[in-house]
Formats: C-alpha cells, structure tokens, sequence
C-alpha cells in the first residue's frame, strides 16, 4: 500500500535565514494513486507581521489572530505525514521552512530523515525536458480545473490567493499526472508478451494492398507542417 502526502507551505517570505516564518500548512493524502480526501491544514501564528507576502497567499495579520503556534501544530502533522511519502514541488523551499520550524522548537531531526521526500519540481524537469515547470504551467499542461481546489468560502470572497491546502490539492493531481503515462494503462506482463500476429489476418492485408487508397499531403499542408515543427 503506497500511500503519499502532497504537501505545501505559506510563508512570511522567501528565506527562513531571514527570520521568515510559515503561516500555513496544507496537505493531501494519496493512496494507491487515488486522492483520498484526507487533508491535513493549519494556520499558524509566525509572531512577526505577513508583510508584503501577503499578495501572493492572501492571509493578514488579522486571519492569523489566536492562531496557534507551530510548536503547538506540529505533533499533529507529523502524526499526519508519518509513514508517508511527501510529494513537495520545489521541495528545498518548503522543507526549509519545515526545518527551521522544527529547530526553532528543539527539534534535531529533519522531514527528510522522517519521511522520504519526492521533488515535482524536479520530476517535472527530467519527465519534460524544455518545457515550463511551475505549478500553474503544469496545471495547464495537465488541464487541471484548478477553480475546483477552492473553498466555498474562498470563492465567495474572491480570495483565491496561493494557498497552502488549495496548492496541496493542485499538487496531488500534477504528481499523479506527472506518473501516470501508459504503464497504468497495461499490465506488465502484456507489454512483456511477444505480439504475435494472426496470420490470416496479415494475409488479407497483403490481398488487399492494392486497393489501399494513399492520400498525399498537398505543398501547402506540407508547409504547415513544417513550420509547426520549426516553432
């Protein structure tokens, strides 16, 4: 039984070294390749104010009030992610975060030597060489609805900033889609088997070749088709 967790994080900026905090953590479950609806979120109280990042997650100050502390939080999520995958896109960003939360609290140990960690990011790099790797570029490329990952409340309020557990929903189905290919499609043991031809089939395709109709492609058809592939 394989079971991942699509994680994200919200912070107070870019680099924990800068005593940035996280204000939000989203995950998702995934078992045996099927989104469960299990999820994991939490606010938390960074003690510093969210600052200009507050244009790119949307969570004031105010949101955060009596929010609780990550020390306060953070049992639960590790209860959550405990014998699990994550699957992080740009995991070095989040991870750090996640570190230094731990460490602010006393705690020795990292995510990565809790869990096995899988890099979007990075898979999305390997899988599809020259392409854009961002979530938003692969949430296009895989035609996810991302519309469908807010609350009903974010939607009513218009808020549909980057947050953590929308993201985290986002990101499990970009994973799914990024190791979905045609391996789900067949079993091992049919793509291994030798294709073995009906021979009467095979002599009525010879029988018939001469009534087989070849359409060419005219020049103009061969242009297009030609500068399709010089783009």
């Amino acid at each position: 039984m394989e079971r991942l967790i699509a994680l994200d994080t919200e912070t107070t900026g870019i680099d924990p070294k800068e005593g940035h905090r996280i204000i939000e953590v989203g995950a998702v479950e995934i078992l045996n390749r099927e989104i469960t609806g299990t999820e994991f979120q939490k606010y938390i109280q960074p003690n510093i104010n969210v600052g200009e990042s507050v244009n790119i997650h949307g969570i004031t100050d105010k949101k955060l009030i009596n929010k609780p502390q990550f020390s306060q939080i953070f049992e639960e999520l590790l209860s959550f992610i405990d014998g699990a995958t994550l699957v992080i896109h740009n995991a070095p960003f989040d991870l750090g975060f996640l570190n230094n939360e731990l460490k602010i609290i006393g705690i020795k140990k990292t995510i990565e030597d809790l869990c096995p960690v899988i890099d979007t990011l990075e898979l999305s790099k390997e899988k599809r060489p020259g392409r854009m790797h961002s979530m938003d570029a692969l949430s296009r490329s895989f035609n996810i609805n991302t519309a469908d990952r807010f609350t009903v409340d974010e939607i009513k309020n218009k808020n549909r900033h980057h947050g953590a557990l929308s993201d985290a929903r986002i990101l499990a189905d970009i994973y799914l889609n990024l190791t979905g290919g045609q391996s789900i499609l067949f079993s091992e043991e049919e793509n291994t088997k030798p294709q073995i031809s009906d021979p009467s089939l095979v002599n009525k395709i010879r029988e018939n070749k001469d009534n087989i109709k070849v359409i060419y492609a005219n020049s103009e058809e061969v242009k297009i088709h030609k500068n399709y592939f010089n783009k």
